[in-house]
């Protein structure tokens, strides 16, 4: 464990492309220091390395045998489980990409493997760390909007390509891709949990991968709250940005609109040849990093645990489950 006042952090895997944020979040941090990346690709890993001025390892028990307090994992959804059971086993604190895994089952050998390891686990659940997200949970916990009757929401993107559209290495598309999110984040505002689902998921623009691309599922929460929801890979290559979070919470003393990623501003780039937004103010990724920082130098869970990861993703796999009966279906949750 640091004993500078610097949490030492590594980064397995660049699987992701949300670890090029994770990495520059670590190295702009004055709290947190890149000790390391591997990556079972290591091409991929040593070109990482050069970008973000660290060092690359090849041998995994090699690099986990580095003075290093916690690891952020990034790689393709299959692989979680193996890397979080060979990083706790090390003793080292573990972040975890979303989906936290592709089966209920892979989330509860990792939330049990970091537990008898004594370290923690936490889901890379930014959405957590975002302004709008942040004032509009303090809105809710306040009072100020009454009792919630219904929410409305989307993560929509582009389409990412490569393994993401690969059922065996992320264990579905868009849905699973993008549900989780949104799911992590109406528990965290309300305090309640997830019961039933329908879901209609399907290819409904790229006709050519083998997995979905876009879902629309209709929720009850716990109370009976209702819940839609559109996860979708629809924007096209020269949107400006990756895609959107964005809710309309409909309640009691009024509705409220959130826009979870508005902070941006219009750059005409003649590098890109087309519009693009960037982003100002809130960092949600840095905050994500932070608060990992910080929970392994208090020794306290994480922000978004890995018990929140198995939440959501139990959440999707119920309404893949509801697709394919084409009927609404329980959201079964686990003992953790």
């Amino acid at each position: 464990m640091a004993t500078d006042n610097v949490i030492k952090l590594g980064i397995m895997s660049f699987a992701h492309m949300h670890a090029e944020s994770y990495a520059a979040s670590i190295n702009a941090l004055p709290q947190t220091e890149l000790v390391a990346i591997w990556d079972d690709d290591p091409k991929r890993g040593r070109k990482a390395a050069r970008r973000h001025e660290t060092k690359f390892v090849e041998k995994l028990s090699k690099f986990l045998e580095k003075d290093i307090d916690g690891v952020i994992i990034c790689s393709e959804n299959v692989k979680h489980r193996k890397m979080t059971e060979a990083a706790a086993k090390a003793g080292k604190w573990v972040l975890c990409e979303k989906p936290l895994a592709t089966t209920p089952a892979d989330a509860k050998a990792m939330i049990k493997a970091c537990a008898k390891a004594n370290v923690g686990l936490g889901t890379a659940f930014p959405c957590r760390f975002a302004q709008s997200l942040i004032e509009a949970k303090n809105q809710i916990a306040s009072g100020a909007l009454g009792e919630i009757y219904a929410m409305t929401c989307t993560n929509n993107g582009s389409y990412p390509g490569g393994w993401f559209a690969q059922n065996k290495w992320a264990g579905g598309g868009a849905t699973f891709d993008h549900t989780v999110h949104v799911a992590d984040v109406l528990r965290w505002f309300t305090g309640k949990e997830f019961t039933k689902v329908f879901a209609e998921i399907g290819k409904q623009i790229h006709k050519d991968i083998k997995t979905d691309d876009m879902g629309v599922l209709h929720l009850e929460m716990e109370g009976e709250l209702k819940v839609s929801h559109i996860a979708s890979w629809n924007r096209s290559k020269s949107f400006p940005t990756w895609g959107d979070v964005t809710m309309q919470i409909v309640a009691e003393k009024g509705v409220l609109d959130i826009d979870a990623f508005n902070q941006k501003i219009d750059v005409y780039s003649d590098a890109a040849m087309k519009t693009e937004w960037a982003g100002w103010g809130g960092n949600a990724d840095m905050g994500l990093v932070a608060d990992f920082a910080d929970a392994i130098a208090n020794k306290r869970p994480c922000t978004a645990t890995g018990e929140d990861g198995l939440r959501a993703l139990e959440v999707t796999i119920a309404a893949y489950t509801s697709a394919e009966k084409n009927k609404t279906v329980p959201v079964k949750r686990a003992k953790v």
